[in-house]
């Protein structure tokens, strides 16, 4: 006698049935993959790799310029560093280095311009992306490559950042050399003539006596004294590799003819750079004081972070420096800033971007990838120039 069935178990197998059905693959094609289980990580969460990406170096103009009398320039020794397998940072800080030891280029290292006592004075920090680490120095003299003793603030100190003298203890007893004095015949050249320039300036009141010394200023770049874009001097060169680590370094010999001790962005993280090695990174030249009110390359990253191109979040930080910049002195007459500034933009894709306030025929970047190295124009926010 057959078994009655009731309704739910009729439901039930017939639905069995179908999906069975709907498991048999049609003539002619391919049974279909059956779901196959997450892989096991002892109990932990489940590790994603991330996917390969192109390696890129990117980085100031002046990081495909200068080769300190070797034949290959800073990105292109960063690049095949990172090819080779190298870290990241030590990529990128090896690339830094043909810059900062080169004797013809005046605004870092070596050779940079002085402030107005006449001394070298350099700043540098580095960020290491997969190990979450940074270290800086500030004010330090004596040594031509800062951003190697930053890389030594952070391997072996628990600190991010050490100042002037100490800082130039810390690279003695880590073994760099200390030298005397940093100043090249064409730096010490160029800082007696803008003390023959100045001198009878002061005794001027504080106003007119600061607008006096910004003419100056920019009679001596106007007759080449000081190239527009070393003024501020810096250089930034952040890289990333095929395994999409990220790191990043910046150094300086600061804003020529500075009050001595003072330190500008360059150093700052957050300001001359700042790395998330899940996000990207962003590092700055040009006026550095305008960077640091705004602590702009930490915007940017965040900005990467909400999924901005890197030429966009650029911007974004661009026009957040141009809204806080209200005082009269730092306007051009139709409220523009009056200055420039540069970032340099990598996100966790490869992808990046150069983005300065003013374009021109000097506002550039570089990057370095398998096609080579190449200086590209950045994007401004703005029309016209800078100084004008």
């Amino acid at each position: 006698m057959p078994r009655k069935v009731n309704r739910r178990q009729f439901v039930i197998s017939g639905t069995a049935g179908l999906a069975a059905a709907a498991a048999v693959p049609a003539f002619g094609q391919t049974p279909a993959r059956a779901p196959q289980p997450a892989p096991q990580t002892g109990g932990g969460p489940t590790i994603v790799t991330r996917s390969r990406v192109k390696p890129v170096v990117i980085a100031s103009a002046n990081g495909n310029r200068f080769k300190n009398g070797g034949t290959v320039t800073g990105v292109e020794k960063a690049f095949s560093m990172i090819a080779r397998g190298s870290d990241v940072l030590d990529a990128v800080i090896a690339g830094v280095n043909i810059v900062e030891l080169d004797p013809e280029e005046t605004s870092v290292g070596y050779g940079g311009l002085p402030n107005a006592d006449g001394v070298v004075q350099l700043d540098s920090c580095c960020m290491h992306g997969p190990k979450k680490r940074a270290g800086g120095v500030a004010a330090i003299e004596g040594v031509k490559t800062p951003s190697l003793v930053a890389q030594k603030v952070m391997d072996e100190t628990d600190h991010h950042l050490i100042v002037g003298r100490g800082a130039q203890d810390f690279a003695r007893n880590m073994g760099f050399e200390i030298l005397p004095d940093l100043n090249t015949e064409r730096s010490r050249k160029a800082w007696i003539e803008w003390k023959r320039r100045t001198d009878p300036l002061h005794y001027l009141d504080p106003i007119k006596r600061q607008a006096a010394i910004r003419r100056v200023e920019l009679e001596m770049i106007a007759d080449g004294w000081i190239d527009e874009n070393h003024f501020y001097g810096t250089i930034n060169c952040d890289g990333i590799n095929a395994k999409g680590e990220i790191c990043g370094v910046t150094t300086t010999s600061g804003m020529a003819w500075k009050i001595p001790g003072r330190v500008g962005d360059s150093p700052i993280l957050g300001a001359g750079l700042y790395v998330d090695g899940d996000v990207g990174a962003a590092g700055s030249t040009g006026r550095g004081e305008a960077n640091l009110y705004n602590l702009t390359s930490y915007l940017i990253v965040e900005n990467l972070r909400r999924g901005l191109h890197p030429k966009d979040a650029g911007l974004e930080g661009l026009k957040r420096i141009k809204a806080n910049t209200i005082e009269k002195r730092l306007l051009k007459e139709n409220g523009d800033p009056n200055f420039n500034i540069i970032f340099y933009v990598l996100n966790a894709k490869g992808e990046y971007a150069g983005v300065a306030m003013f374009g021109g025929p000097n506002v550039n970047y570089t990057v370095c990838t398998e096609q080579g190295a190449q200086t590209l124009p950045c994007e401004p926010l703005l029309q016209g120039i800078a100084m004008d």
